[in-house]
């Protein structure tokens, strides 16, 4: 139940962070579709923050130990060895950047 309530909850949440900041736009004179696509920007911004939030707690993040380079993975919900094996690729890779 929890796993059904808490996306219906984010998206109910996002839409309406979006529409209150979508209204607050349109009080300035905002043209329509200008208005629109702020709201709909944000409601994508929001529901993916949240869902980032949510994924938070079950995610493991590796990076590259060279300094300076930008080489980063992300794992969600991955065992012991999957965690393990993409470490090991983010110490190794060739190609440093």
């Amino acid at each position: 139940m929890k796993q059904r309530l808490f996306p219906l909850l984010a998206e109910a949440i996002a839409a309406a962070m979006a529409g209150y900041l979508g209204y607050q736009l349109s009080t300035y004179d905002v043209p329509l579709l200008l208005d629109l696509a702020c709201a709909l920007a944000l409601y994508i911004s929001f529901r993916e923050s949240l869902h980032q939030l949510r994924q938070a707690p079950h995610t493991a993040t590796h990076r590259c130990t060279v300094s300076g380079c930008a080489f980063t993975v992300r794992l969600t919900r991955a065992d012991a060895v999957e965690n393990r094996r993409w470490q090991e690729i983010a110490a190794a890779h060739p190609s440093h950047t």
